[in-house]
């Protein structure tokens, strides 16, 4: 598994988070992937997933706000 090298977007605590930071985020990994910490809603969402999409048995499906996507639009290269 890759390392974290940066964090995308602000910090929760500058999205309002007062609760310890643990709220939803995105990094970006050594290997140019990206981690995604959020909220598991595999079983409420797996069904709606539309028919050209699915997901492995080892992929869960995760929540993050609009908040945490849109501050982190800027962070996202393009390539």
């Amino acid at each position: 598994m890759s390392q974290i090298i940066r964090r995308i977007g602000v910090p929760p605590s500058h999205r309002g988070s007062t609760g310890g930071g643990n709220c939803p985020d995105i990094f970006e990994l050594a290997d140019g992937n990206f981690a995604v910490i959020g909220r598991e809603a595999t079983d409420a969402l797996d069904s709606d997933l539309p028919a050209d999409a699915s997901r492995a048995d080892y992929e869960r499906i995760v929540v993050i706000t609009r908040e945490t996507l849109i501050r982190a639009k800027a962070d996202i290269p393009d390539a």
